[in-house]
């Protein structure tokens, strides 16, 4: 079910109501918010939801993938710079701090942050003044910060590589996305949303799910949760016909291991093949899976994605190469 004045929010189950029973509580009170979940299970809609259920919701909601920026750039990026302050900086600019006075400074990918911004960051948050980059004048703005991180940021303030003053200053209020594989039948339901969004969007008949990509949605585990799901429905929409959608097939075609205990699409559970087949099948199922996943993670940015899968750069883009992922389709979208 759709979520009352959370139009976007979409499930029933116990633990994701519990989610938007949070966000329409936290919306009612100014202070910074801490989002946590693994990549794509809507850490920006809730952000967005908060923004738009507050006394902000009539001023701007301003977003930053930390991890989309050049290091050297991200302090001004936030908070704007002078003419002069660098080799490139050939006229004075305002950040996203400013633009964002009066209403909500969105972090996503807070853990991306480098800790030279973690420093600045800190600062502004302590009495929402700051000075741009090359600037002595003190400026101010009135903002709502809602950061969000994925759960390594746990592993980092352990290890040191986050401050954990910054981390303190944000988590004054939690909220935990649940994965898309802890919501019950949540896939189903957002399922029968996408195909209505996306057959409206394209022109095309919409359908139901088949019998056989009900059972797949509520045994598959989700890795890539809610964006995982939309990506293959708009797939399968778009490259099949019949009355109903068999999104299984498409899953399969792309490399997706299906969920334990059902075989493969169009293969009887007694066929079995050589082992050496089955091998080769599973490596590249799960290099195809991995890659999607960790370029999901990096937000498309294949260097961040070589540091963080711990290979060369040049390695990485020619596995990308061989399964045929562009690296430019793992943008974040501008709007949720």
């Amino acid at each position: 079910m759709q979520t009352g004045a959370l139009p976007n929010l979409i499930g029933q189950s116990e633990v994701f109501l519990r989610a938007v029973g949070l966000i329409e509580r936290m919306a009612r009170f100014d202070a910074p918010v801490l989002i946590q979940g693994e990549t794509g299970t809507g850490k920006e809609l809730a952000a967005r939801a908060i923004h738009y259920l507050s006394s902000r919701q009539q001023a701007p909601f301003v977003a930053l993938n930390c991890g989309a920026m050049p290091e050297g750039l991200i302090e001004t990026e936030l908070f704007g710079c002078e003419r002069g302050a660098f080799t490139d900086a050939r006229q004075a600019r305002t950040g996203l701090v400013a633009a964002a006075d009066g209403g909500t400074f969105f972090l996503d990918e807070l853990d991306s942050l480098p800790l030279r911004a973690q420093v600045s960051l800190l600062r502004f948050l302590q009495d929402k003044t700051y000075r741009p980059v090359g600037s002595m004048r003190v400026h101010c703005s009135d903002v709502r910060v809602i950061a969000a991180a994925s759960p390594r940021l746990q592993e980092m303030l352990v290890a040191g590589a986050f401050r954990d003053d910054l981390a303190f200053r944000l988590n004054v209020l939690m909220l935990e996305m649940p994965p898309l594989r802890e919501r019950g039948t949540d896939a189903l339901l957002l399922a029968e949303y996408f195909i209505e969004r996306h057959a409206s969007h394209y022109g095309v008949a919409p359908r139901h799910l088949d019998a056989r990509s009900r059972e797949w949605a509520t045994r598959y585990p989700w890795p890539g949760n809610v964006r995982e799901l939309d990506n293959l429905i708009q797939r399968a929409l778009l490259l099949s016909d019949g009355k109903c959608l068999d999104f299984s097939l498409h899953a399969a075609e792309a490399g997706v291991a299906s969920p334990p205990g059902m075989p493969p699409p169009g293969r009887p559970p007694s066929q079995l093949q050589s082992y050496s087949d089955a091998r080769a099948q599973a490596m590249s199922s799960f290099e195809r899976h991995y890659l999607e996943h960790l370029m999901t993670a990096a937000a498309g940015n294949v260097t961040r994605a070589a540091r963080l899968a711990g290979k060369e750069r040049r390695a990485l883009g020619k596995l990308l190469k061989k399964h045929g992922l562009d690296h430019a389709s793992f943008h974040e979208p501008a709007h949720a």
